[in-house]
């Protein structure tokens, strides 16, 4: 015999709008399969009701950042600014409102409705969005609000996804923020380290204060690799106390960039700023297979360089 609930959930899911809501979902899985194997990869560890919060919340991160790095063929910065603020206010319109005709906006909203997401976080990653489109070159103020607006907030947001279904989220929250910070932070310092060429280069940007791509100094480059130990070191800390659910990938996560930032701490900065230092393939496997391993705990205590990967 079927039960009202059942008879309830089956309607529901019945609607049309369910459809669309399904097939914006299927498109903001597509953009992090198509953008991103590293994160990809991490985010297959997720259970199913964060994954599709976590690829949603990347999706609109990756249209934005297209927006402002791949400019199509004539298009003007003013064009690329008056797509990024249309973006940003559907985007707010969508929160709002709960849907959008755009079907990155559409999932990225349904999960800011459903996990407490808000314009706290989406207006200074758009305002870091904008600042590519305006500045070359930071002093080390600019430079933490950029890195503030363009990852930190992006953990965040991932936070808010991974306690979802929690009581007592907002202690909670509150609790995994700082470590959150530090791991988005490391992430995107450890991107400008491996894409310092291609910065410089073919975007004329200059990120970290001290390092000039060109002639590109010893010290200043394992100065940043210094400080991005610190940050893993202290996100790392953090992993054990995150849901069940989600320790494994954010851990794989972690490693995946812990990795990264030993290849370039190996590299020649000279090297390093004509060829991106990968991690390859099977190395990567044996990073999530590890960390799976470990349930999500962090691979060593202490210094992060007390040991290194394994190299292929």
């Amino acid at each position: 015999m079927t039960s009202t609930a059942d008879r309830a959930a089956d309607t529901d899911a019945a609607l049309p709008y369910r459809h669309y809501d399904a097939v914006a979902e299927q498109s903001a899985a597509l953009v992090i399969r198509s953008y991103s194997s590293s994160f990809g990869l991490a985010s297959r560890l997720l259970t199913a009701s964060v994954r599709r919060d976590v690829h949603n919340i990347y999706a609109l991160v990756r249209v934005a950042d297209e927006i402002v790095d791949a400019p199509r063929p004539g298009q003007s910065v003013e064009q690329r600014r008056m797509a990024l603020d249309a973006l940003e206010a559907e985007t707010h319109s969508a929160m709002a409102s709960g849907s959008s005709t755009n079907l990155v906006v559409h999932a990225f909203a349904r999960t800011a409705r459903r996990t407490g997401i808000d314009s706290a976080l989406t207006t200074p990653f758009f305002a870091s969005m904008r600042t590519d489109l305006d500045r070359a070159g930071h002093d080390a103020d600019s430079l933490a609000t950029y890195i503030y607006g363009s990852a930190e907030v992006v953990g965040l947001m991932c936070v808010h996804a991974f306690l979802a279904d929690e009581p007592h989220r907002k202690a909670r929250y509150d609790q995994l923020a700082p470590g959150a910070r530090r791991l988005g932070a490391a992430f995107q310092k450890i991107n400008f380290l491996r894409d310092i060429g291609d910065d410089s280069n073919e975007l004329g940007r200059r990120y970290l204060v001290g390092l000039d791509p060109e002639r590109p100094s010893a010290q200043a480059w394992h100065g940043w690799l210094d400080d991005i130990d610190r940050d893993l070191d202290c996100a790392a800390q953090t992993i054990p106390l995150l849901p069940s659910g989600t320790r494994v990938a954010v851990c794989t996560a972690h490693d995946l960039f812990a990795e990264l930032a030993d290849r370039l701490r190996a590299t020649a900065p000279e090297v390093a700023c004509r060829q991106r230092v990968r991690v390859p393939g099977p190395v990567k496997a044996r990073i999530a297979g590890a960390a799976a391993l470990r349930r999500g705990l962090p691979r060593r205590s202490g210094s992060r360089r007390s040991g290194q990967a394994g190299r292929s």
